[in-house]
């Protein structure tokens, strides 16, 4: 909720300074500047004579024409410029900020960028909310339901090979429910063996080899889990043969739910120590790695 709030002050300070910045831009068109208002005070003040016909604006013309005229000749014949009167040329002054107040080009660019934020800004928000927003259940991290227990062991026994259940990253194995393994797991595993399912007769294995994070593939002919990446080997439940890894391979909590096979992915138990083996398996052909 606090991000929400945040979001909204936002959005709302943008609109305010868009506001500010509109009624700050006042239209310099139609109004006149200082230094003209100055001159058309100063001929009110002399009653500079008005010419109301056309008659006499051709004479006003003439007699500002010769008399150019006659100043040019003089400045010629003299050489020297002749005194001008000092209304004839304004004086140049500094920009007046407060009377130039925000120009056309200001305005716009303001504008632009203030449309282009208060645009933007339900975008940002709503993929910093889906960035942030918790992630509901499903998927990797998660209980992950990957299909029917009965099902998947009948495929295992089937193939010979583990069921492999991308979603959830995890090799479903059969393991021995003979009393002796049983005992051996109960001993090696700390009483974990019925989170890991291995009670009910099979195992989920996280496909990550332990050793630096490959995906360790199953080989058939050895019917042991090879990493290709530096030759770790793990026998069928996980548990390590050879090679540099430091344990077994680690495993998800598992649970039966109406039949189904849940594993949940973010619970994960360590792989058993080096020198772990409940099942006596030897490699059963030559090895993959």
């Amino acid at each position: 909720m606090a991000l929400v709030a945040g979001i909204i002050l936002i959005f709302l300070a943008a609109v305010i300074v868009l506001l500010a910045t509109v009624a700050r831009s006042r239209p310099s068109q139609g109004r006149l500047s200082r230094e003209t208002r100055a001159r058309d005070s100063g001929r009110a003040e002399g009653h500079a004579p008005t010419v109301s016909t056309s008659t006499e604006l051709e004479a006003v013309a003439s007699a500002e024409g010769r008399a150019r005229a006659g100043v040019a000749q003089q400045e010629a014949a003299s050489g020297v410029p002749a005194a001008r009167d000092e209304s004839a040329v304004a004086a140049w002054q500094p920009i007046d900020e407060e009377e130039l107040g925000v120009t056309r080009r200001q305005f716009l660019n303001r504008a632009n960028l203030s449309v282009l934020g208060i645009g933007m800004l339900p975008v940002f928000g709503a993929s910093l909310l889906a960035f942030l927003w918790p992630i509901g259940g499903g998927g990797f991290g998660n209980k992950v339901t990957i299909g029917n227990l009965a099902d998947i062991l009948a495929s295992v026994r089937e193939k010979k090979q583990p069921f492999y259940a991308a979603e959830a990253r995890t090799y479903v194995q059969l393991y021995p429910t003979d009393e002796a393994t049983l005992k051996k797991a109960t001993k090696a595993y700390e009483g974990r063996e019925k989170l890991m399912g291995m009670d009910q007769g099979f195992v989920a294995l996280w496909q990550r080899c332990v050793h630096l994070g490959c995906r360790v593939p199953w080989c058939h002919s050895s019917q042991w889990f090879e990493c290709p990446c530096h030759g770790s080997k793990y026998n069928r439940v996980g548990e390590k043969r050879d090679g540099p890894a430091p344990r077994g391979l680690d495993r998800f909590e598992v649970e039966v739910t109406a039949g189904n096979l849940v594993v949940n992915t973010g619970r994960i138990f360590q792989g058993p120590p080096v020198g772990t083996d409940t099942t006596g398996q030897k490699p059963e052909g030559p090895a993959c790695v």
